[in-house]
């Protein structure tokens, strides 16, 4: 169980975030920089920082992937010069401080992206708890995100690795585009009008699926792939290790956010931690109303009333389910085809194609046995 085996890393993961890395001697910003990793209101998974860890121990122990002795070297070193933070007494000593560290920086990242899309979303709700600008104001939110990432580019430089600044830097121009993206392509009559050569301009299933999925890796899956491969690096493996671990995380963060869309649809506010139809309520058209649109195409040529019902959900898609009813009726297309069946079909897909990432190029243990089991918990999970 992959959980079970990062229990103690993740359990001291955000103490050692509050303690170390977002102090300052401002006691507002203080509370609200520490508000997600408080450990009374930590809902997280820790998805990133568990791959990071699991990955970098995996790598490590595989005969194909053994670090150079120079590296190990250098890396003490920085760790005796201090360039790197001595494990704390809660945390385990048996992995590289610049992985470690690197764990750490993907999940401050995160936490920082949370802030700022709750402010843009409008979200008051998140893992079950007031979201920080509910809590604290959208200007206190948005400074707390922004001195978070800030804080993490320091520790990020710190590692001393050009490629892994570039690397995840990289992540957080993706995390920009991703949210632009979003807005573009929710934005009333931006589905038709737009020449930006990125926006599609027919509102046809397959041009809004392969924008919707480009999306998604900028929003989520890039972190993730960025985070696995900045590990590989940072232990100085070969090109195929890096690649693999890359491909691991781009996939697994696809599939990740395609069951959150799939799960926008089933689950309760108390379920996900925040509010069931959150996307629709925020007019976006994620994979189950795009499949659900898809069987309606392909009926439009021969079925008059597929035809119609094709063009009522361009026409919702297009006024962001403003109308009333248009939230009530999306769903109910949604319920009447296999839109979230066809969405966690393609979860799947992505997760297999991570596995088998991880499967051809990592020897067996423990910790490889436990990124194959993260990777299938992804699709079954309820929240």
């Amino acid at each position: 169980d992959p959980f079970l085996l990062s229990k103690k890393d993740m359990e001291t993961l955000s103490e050692g975030i509050r303690t170390d890395l977002i102090g300052t001697d401002h006691p507002v910003l203080t509370r609200a920089a520490a508000y997600f990793f408080d450990s009374n209101r930590e809902g997280g998974k820790k998805i990133r920082p568990m791959m990071v860890l699991l990955l970098s121990r995996a790598m490590a122990i595989s005969a194909s992937a053994s670090a150079s002795s120079s590296l190990q070297q250098e890396q003490q070193h920085d760790e005796e010069e201090g360039l790197f933070t001595p494990p704390m007494p809660w945390q385990r000593p048996d992995l590289p401080a610049a992985q470690r560290r690197l764990a750490e920086i993907s999940e401050m990242l995160h936490t920082a992206s949370l802030f700022h899309d709750d402010v843009i979303d409008g979200s008051d709700t998140r893992r079950g708890e007031p979201s920080a600008n509910a809590q604290f104001g959208n200007k206190t939110a948005i400074l707390a995100g922004d001195y978070i990432l800030a804080r993490a580019c320091i520790y990020l430089a710190r590692l001393r690795n050009v490629e892994t600044v570039e690397t995840i830097s990289t992540v957080i121009e993706h995390l920009v585009r991703g949210e632009v993206m979003q807005m573009r392509g929710s934005a009333a009559g931006d589905l038709n009008n737009t020449d930006d050569g990125v926006t599609p301009k027919n509102p046809l299933s397959y041009d809004h699926m392969i924008y919707y999925l480009r999306k998604n890796f900028y929003k989520t899956g890039s972190l993730m792939a960025n985070s696995c491969k900045s590990a590989a690096v940072l232990g100085d493996y070969d090109d195929e290790i890096v690649h693999a671990a890359y491909r691991y995380g781009k996939h697994l963060g696809v599939a990740f956010q395609l069951i959150d869309d799939a799960l926008d649809y089933e689950g309760s506010a108390m379920s996900l931690g925040k509010p069931g139809l959150a996307d629709l309520n925020a007019g976006l058209s994620t994979a189950p109303i795009l499949f659900a649109l898809q069987e309606k195409e392909e009926l439009s040529s021969s079925d008059a009333q597929g035809k119609r019902e094709m063009e009522e959900i361009i026409s919702m898609m297009k006024r962001k389910y403003r109308n009333n009813g248009d939230i009530e009726r999306a769903v109910e297309y949604v319920n009447a085809s296999d839109g979230i069946r066809k969405t966690k079909d393609l979860a799947l897909v992505h997760v297999e194609v991570a596995v088998e990432a991880i499967m051809e190029h990592l020897e067996p243990s423990v910790y490889r046995d436990a990124l194959v089991h993260l990777a299938y918990k992804v699709v079954d999970r309820s929240r």
